[in-house]
């Protein structure tokens, strides 16, 4: 089955207002680029976004921050943000911050059908608040849901046509958790392949979850925080 689609714009292009969206990446590594760049032109609004990173000022989930895009954002760390910052301060997003392992394994949780999980992170601190402790061999652990969405868009090193995907060193990070946790999962990849091409050993996401997949245009692939002697 080919799954390739031609245009990132094609790609979003029915992802409605209001979506639950998971998007790849830490910090600026591993993003999908040129998906969040087609739902900036798109300008839908409302979304509920799922991501470890809310990008930086003027890049990456950042633009669609400043494009009114979002409602809500659950996510582990936002401290490259300035935008973000002010308008949690000021009440105009809803911001839900979580442990990073814990946000890693609720998407993981979503995608194996495990609706919860006990873990030991955010004991006795505000993320416990509202939440159901239960005590495992003398130790107490929280009860954490499973984390789904709409749509997840993510990024791959290399795919075929059938949605197969490689991921290479720190981008592959999120993104093969989010493709399974999602109900519609859309890859773009810097290298596009026929089927055969990609040596099975080293395929981590199987293209039964892959809906759509396209070859992504001039990366950025920008630092984060750069920092030299």
């Amino acid at each position: 089955m080919n799954k390739v689609v031609e245009t990132a714009d094609a790609a979003v292009s029915d992802i409605p207002d209001g979506a639950t969206i998971m998007l790849g990446g830490f910090g600026l590594c591993g993003i999908p680029e040129n998906l969040i760049d087609a739902l900036v032109r798109r300008g839908i609004k409302n979304l509920r976004t799922i991501s470890n990173n809310m990008g930086v000022d003027g890049f990456g989930m950042g633009r669609m921050l400043e494009a009114g895009m979002i409602a809500s954002h659950t996510g582990s760390y936002v401290g490259e943000n300035k935008l973000l910052e002010d308008m949690v301060i000021k009440g105009q997003l809803d911001l839900s911050l979580i442990p990073q392992g814990t946000l890693a394994e609720r998407i993981r949780a979503g995608g194996a059908g495990i609706p919860a999980f006990y873990t030991p992170a955010g004991v006795g601190t505000l993320v416990a608040d509202g939440k159901e402790t239960r005590e495992f061999d003398g130790k107490p652990y929280l009860l954490e849901r499973w984390l789904r969405a709409d749509f997840a868009l993510i990024k791959a090193w290399k795919g075929d046509t059938q949605g197969n995907l490689v991921y290479r060193k720190t981008a592959r990070n999120f993104n093969p958790m989010m493709a399974t946790a999602a109900r519609i999962t859309i890859v773009e990849v810097e290298e596009l392949v026929e089927p055969g091409r990609l040596n099975p050993d080293h395929i981590v996401t199987p293209g039964i979850y892959v809906k759509r997949i396209l070859k992504g245009k001039h990366y950025e692939k920008r630092i984060e925080r750069r920092t030299v002697r």
